[in-house]
């Protein structure tokens, strides 16, 4: 009923890193059931609703995600935090930050992270559906349409190099 999300292990100097996982509840039906979350109205006005939705994203875009993603999160001891980040094969670091109401600005912790971070993209996952700008490296995006970013990253056609050649990884590093 409940997920352990592990924490990034990173060697970041000058960062203290959290390493204990984060703990999300898998399935937000039963935990709304069991907390007698009755309808739409009572869940917005309930204190878990932040947390329940935070859960319900990260259970839907592991699930949508390609496979040998690895999911992860990161905080440090002073703040920064990213609530989900996917190590996508081919596709590099997603750092996604999950906000429930529309305005989707993250605060200064997870600009830090990503600072620290550099991911190839960045996310603010909200309830809405329209796709904007964030600045100029970060977009706002609803759910579904992450989700489906997702998985089509996973047919997505291996990266090439200019004059066609394929690039290759290697397995302990994911470089070139």
């Amino acid at each position: 009923m409940d997920c352990r999300l592990a924490p990034l292990q990173a060697n970041i100097i000058g960062k203290r890193l959290v390493k204990s996982p984060k703990v999300y509840v898998r399935d937000s039906g039963i935990e709304h059931a069991l907390l007698n979350i009755g309808d739409h109205e009572a869940l917005l006005g309930h204190p878990v609703s932040g947390a329940s939705w935070e859960g319900f994203v990260i259970e839907s875009l592991i699930a949508a995600a390609p496979r040998q993603t690895v999911p992860l999160f990161y905080r440090t001891g002073a703040g920064a935090e990213v609530d989900l980040l996917l190590e996508i094969p081919k596709h590099g670091l997603w750092a996604i930050e999950i906000k429930r109401g529309l305005p989707a600005r993250p605060g200064k912790g997870f600009f830090i992270a990503c600072d620290d971070l550099k991911p190839a993209r960045r996310f603010v996952v909200n309830s809405g559906t329209e796709r904007y700008r964030v600045d100029a490296h970060t977009e706002a995006i609803g759910l579904r349409e992450l989700a489906e970013t997702l998985a089509a990253a996973a047919t997505a056609p291996h990266p090439r190099l200019p004059g066609g050649r394929r690039v290759r990884y290697s397995k302990s590093s994911n470089a070139l």
